[in-house]
């Protein structure tokens, strides 16, 4: 089942298929959201699915049941 994943403040749109990992779709949207450890425990990959969950877009695939998804990136000066 194809998703499109809408990635702001850049206001890009592309097509995924469920269970595809975020960073790939980010990746091909030509979007870079910083990572860590690659493993969800730093948390640099943070980001905000539509219904406000923050999720470790390293460990996350594009979730089933839903037609269209939009993600929050933000820059956490830290990292």
């Amino acid at each position: 089942m194809s998703v499109k994943i809408r990635f702001i403040p850049d206001d890009i749109t592309v097509e995924a298929q469920v269970g595809e990992p975020l960073l790939e779709v980010a990746d091909r949207a030509g979007i870079s959201i910083p990572t860590g450890c690659l493993m969800g425990s730093c948390h640099a990959c943070e980001v905000e699915v539509d219904d406000g969950e923050m999720i470790c877009a390293c460990i996350s695939g594009v979730p089933p049941g839903k037609s269209e998804i939009t993600i929050s990136l933000y820059v956490d000066p830290t990292w």
